[in-house]
């Protein structure tokens, strides 16, 4: 049974309520001072106590999606390597597609009506970095009639250490989307949705870090080809925009002002401003002083030229630990005078889930506002 299986979480709920019975019960007879006694009463604390922790460890794990397998949260998984196959004369592709499935919510099996979501892996040619997403696909990709059609593309990324399947799954965004569009609020975009985290479990944030593994790159670039390669989308960033949670936040507004040639809007829900170094990341850096300085966006916004880009950003006044220094990084892309930025201010929302699921309408319609298909 996998992490995120409901009978997983049943079971753990099943052996805690089974553990604290058994200690009512138990409790007179282990009332002696015996070693036996005592030691028995430590137990059943203690394996009560555990059982307890796991169920809701298991329940916050389902809501938020941090891992996807036991692997992944015991740092042991081996399914993301590097796949890329330079043999002569075999085309592998920039994108292999693994599996398809429909829009929850839809009740048809048609893609000309449903839209289609495929689970792929993405392949970089100049990184040699591999790593697994699902793409969207609205209705419209595959109606005749727009058969000729290139669509915009949005790249979604999760938090750190957020799972792929969370964006479909918990914050919805393929149905959200495609409710959007079908209500006339929004015009049909393809969805790419992965994680930041291309070299599991590390924490790279997105930076090109000295000797590998450049993640900068792969989104700036690679990611970019591969799509353009394998989809009816348009090569130039007026078509393409960027969105992301937390950790994912931050990535989309880095690699959107450092990149404005590949991204024409970014959108940064609960986002911070400035790569930390931490057990997960490890040395980013290296010690060049440059480099650390750009991954600092209020650094960037300084000393580098102002990118042609929009940018969006969401916090909340109680809830959120990123409002003042969202505040002023507002402050600061209005002196530029170049670089468009725009806001959704909850009263109140906690860095969590259901405030992103709040925001993320809005920052869709937004972000699709921005990006002109051609």
């Amino acid at each position: 049974m996998g992490l995120t299986s409901n009978k997983v979480l049943v079971l753990a709920v099943l052996v805690a309520a089974v553990l604290f019975v058994a200690t009512v019960w138990l409790w007179p007879r282990l009332a002696e001072r015996s070693w036996r006694a005592v030691g028995g009463r430590v137990g059943l604390l203690l394996s009560t106590q555990l059982a307890l922790f796991a169920s809701v460890g298991l329940a916050a794990n389902q809501a938020f999606g941090f891992y996807a397998s036991w692997a992944d949260l015991f740092g042991q998984e081996t399914g993301q390597g590097v796949v890329v196959d330079h043999i002569a004369g075999r085309n592998t592709g920039p994108i292999q597609v693994v599996s398809t499935s429909r829009v929850v919510g839809v009740n048809s099996a048609l893609p000309q009506v449903a839209g289609q979501i495929q689970k792929v892996d993405i392949i970089g040619r100049t990184t040699h970095i591999a790593a697994p997403a699902f793409v969207y696909l609205p209705p419209e990709y595959f109606q005749p009639q727009n058969s000729a059609r290139k669509f915009p593309v949005a790249v979604v990324l999760t938090g750190y250490p957020g799972t792929a399947q969370a964006l479909v799954d918990k914050l919805q965004y393929p149905s959200t989307a495609q409710k959007l569009a079908a209500g006339g609020k929004m015009q049909p975009m393809i969805l790419v949705m992965l994680r930041p985290a291309v070299a599991p479990p590390r924490d790279t944030e997105c930076v090109d870090v000295p000797g590998g593994p450049r993640t900068e790159t792969f989104f700036a670039q690679d990611l970019r080809d591969s799509v353009m390669a394998h989809y009816r989308v348009d090569r130039t960033p007026a078509s393409w925009g960027i969105i992301g949670d937390s950790t994912g936040g931050y990535c989309a507004l880095k690699i959107a002002m450092h990149h404005p040639r590949a991204y024409a809007a970014a959108a940064g829900l609960s986002p911070y401003y400035k790569a930390p170094i931490d057990p997960t990341t490890g040395d980013l850096f290296h010690g060049d002083r440059n480099l650390q300085n750009r991954a600092d966006l209020f650094w960037a916004l300084k000393h580098l030229p102002a990118p042609e880009t929009s940018l969006l950003v969401t916090t909340s006044r109680v809830g959120e630990h990123n409002y003042k220094d969202t505040l002023e990084f507002i402050r600061k892309v209005q002196d530029t005078n170049v670089t468009r930025i725009s806001s959704i201010i909850l009263p109140s929302g906690g860095h969590n889930f259901n405030t992103w699921r709040r925001e993320i309408p809005g920052a869709l319609q937004w972000i699709g506002s921005r990006l002109v298909a051609h």
